[in-house]
Formats: C-alpha cells, structure tokens, sequence
C-alpha cells in the first residue's frame, strides 16, 4: 500500500506528530510510506530519521497567495506517486489535499483523523465531507461523537485510541530516576522526601497546570514544602510567572523547556498530571501511565477515557483547584496507594495502549477504504 499522511503543523505538531511517527514506525517495514509537512517542523525532522520513508518539505497557508503554488506542488506529488491512501490530521491540509485532488480520475482514498474537539459544522467541513473524506478516524469515544449530526455523519467512522511504544515508554529504574531527578533539581535532588509532579502537556493556560500550582500552594505546609512541579513545554511569559509568583510557588516550579523525549522528565517525577480544560484524548496522559505513573486527569473530553477512577489514575473536574487539592492531600498522605496505582498504571497501558492494535486498527480503516479484505 502506498499512502501519504499530511500535517501542518510548522514547528513541535504535539500529538499529530507523534501520532503519525507511531503509525510510520509501524507501517514503514511493509509500505511505502511518505509524509507531507513543513521542512520547520519536528515531524520533519523526525520523519527523516523513519527507515523507507519520503519526507516532502509542504506547507498548508491559508492566504491565497501561498495557497496556490501549495495546491500545485502538492497536485503534482499526487499525480506522480499515485497514492493509495491519503492520511489528513487537520482542517489545513485537509482542504490543501481536497483542493489538489479535485478533477483527478483517480483520487487517493482520503483518510481524515480528528485529533481535537474543534466543531465540524462549518462549511469548510461541508465542502471536505462531500469532496474529499472516504473514512474517518476518530481519536475517542468523545470525538467520535462530536460527529453525529454534522456534514459528517454518513462516511464511516472507526474509533481507534491513540498506541504508544510501553517498551520505550517503561518505568526507570531506581537509580535511573535518580540521575534524572538529580539533571532537574541539582543539590536538592538529595532530600529523599520531595514529591516530585510532572506534566509534559505544556504550559498554555488551557493545559492546567495553574491549577496544580494552586492547588499545591493550598496544602498542609507539610506536604506543599515537600512538593515540586516540573513542567516540559514551551517557557511561561511574564504573565503566567506573575500568577506563579502570587502564589508564592516560584521556587517550587521546574522549567525543562521543549524536549524531544519526555521521558526523562517523567521518570524523575512520582505523580503525573494532564489536567486539561479541553482534549481529545492525549499521548501525555498515556505516556505517563506507559512510565508508571500514578497519573491525575481532568474530565475534559476524552481524557477520561484513559483511565479508571481510584485503580489506576484518578478523574477530577475541569479547573477546580479545590478539588484536586483534596485528592492530592489524600495521595501524598498515603504512599502505599502511590505504589498500588503505579503497578495498575502500567498495566493498562500494557494492556491496552500497545502500538500493534493502533496500527492493525489504522491499516484496517485504509483497507476497507479500498475495499480490500481486513487483515485478521
């Protein structure tokens, strides 16, 4: 099978970019795989590093004068490699890949996967509905159903929860977290009774991690002197310093900056957190439970679909600081139930967060795009 996947992503992607990495991870041996995206971004870059792989340099703009030679660049590589299968991730390269495809005689199979809770009522969705969608990928039982009633609602649909690689997401050892606790907080990694709490979800507001932060700040002073929030992403302007400052938590936060690989970062922490106001699902939170972390949840979207309340993570509502500050209280105050759900949390992401599915699942939906049998 020959297939394209799109991304428009210019700089990290997130988790469209990690999404596709999996799936060329896994379909490469036995496909010819290329991937359309911006020279500037990470999925570029890591793309190239994928054995069998094409990687085109192709922007998505929206403005027309950009749009257009896009368009014709992108024609052209349609034309030239008939492709079997088309993979889109977002509206962007989505109405690029309609745009070129249109008049062909023999247009690719278009797969779009909807990583996001954005609405798909526009008409934009409208014309990509009619025109240029066979099947569908859903990311979550909450996406899935943002799909109902929309342009959408009669092309096929298959919900297919994002895979991880658990081997290279695999709990660290002893003296591994501690070399690693050791590279974040220097001298001070020595005091055996810090807690440490990691998110690598980023730092923008909708993220929520300023609730962790208050959250902590409300403590016992007992435990929130023992606390420390490492926090991966992007550095936080001036404003967000100013709510960490008035909190008077400056000196409990830690900024690693951007990173390539996470992992590092989360096998230093003891509890993990993705406390999101709004999400599809997230890599973030199930690479927390793959490394073994006990691993906190907002309710938004379909973030709850990761994880079994009291077993092995736990739920709390979207921006309520009060609430998660109740549940880490009752955590930190029990480090027998920290051990007990890290053990449930790497189970289920052995169980259940496996990349063999993800990609038998995906390859499935290209099949009976094509009308092919399904592998078994």
């Amino acid at each position: 099978m020959k297939i394209l996947f799109t991304n428009f992503h210019k700089r990290n992607g997130g988790g469209h970019a990690t999404y596709i990495l999996n799936l060329l991870g896994q379909l490469a041996p036995e496909h010819e795989c290329f991937v359309a995206t911006p020279g500037t971004s990470r999925l570029y870059r890591f793309a190239q590093a994928v054995p069998n792989v094409r990687v085109i340099d192709q922007s998505f703009n929206s403005r027309i004068g950009k749009l257009l030679p896009e368009i014709k660049q992108l024609r052209k590589l349609i034309q030239q490699e008939h492709f079997d299968i088309i993979h889109v991730n977002a509206s962007a390269d989505h109405r690029h890949v309609m745009l070129a495809c249109l008049g062909l005689r023999h247009r690719p199979k278009i797969i779009f996967t909807k990583h996001n809770d954005h609405p798909v009522g526009s008409f934009g969705h409208t014309l990509r509905a009619k025109l240029a969608t066979d099947r569908i990928i859903a990311v979550s039982r909450f996406v899935a159903d943002m799909f109902k009633n929309s342009p959408y609602a009669a092309i096929p649909l298959d919900m297919i929860h994002h895979g991880i690689d658990t081997w290279y997401f695999a709990p660290a050892s002893a003296r591994h977290k501690q070399q690693c606790r050791q590279a974040l907080l220097g001298n001070e990694a020595a005091n055996t009774g810090l807690i440490l709490l990691g998110s690598t979800g980023g730092t923008d507001y909708e993220k929520g991690w300023l609730e962790m932060v208050q959250a902590v700040s409300q403590l016992p002073e007992h435990l929130k002197n023992r606390c420390r929030i490492i926090m991966a992403g992007d550095p936080p302007n001036e404003e967000k310093m100013n709510r960490v400052k008035a909190l008077g938590m400056e000196q409990q936060l830690v900024f690693p900056g951007l990173v390539d690989d996470v992992r590092d970062i989360l096998a230093a922490c003891d509890l993990g957190f993705v406390l999101s106001h709004k999400e599809a699902l997230s890599f973030a939170c199930r690479e927390s439970m793959a490394l073994g972390l006990p691993t906190i949840a907002s309710n938004a979207g379909g973030l709850p679909e990761n994880i079994q309340h009291g077993k092995d993570g736990w739920i709390v509502p979207t921006k309520d600081p009060q609430a998660l500050q109740t549940l880490l209280q009752e955590i930190l105050d029990n480090p027998a139930l920290l051990h007990e759900v890290s053990m449930a949390s790497r189970q289920t992401a052995e169980q259940h967060f496996n990349l063999d599915t993800f990609a038998h699942k995906t390859l499935n939906t290209y099949r009976q795009a094509l009308g092919l049998t399904l592998a078994p």
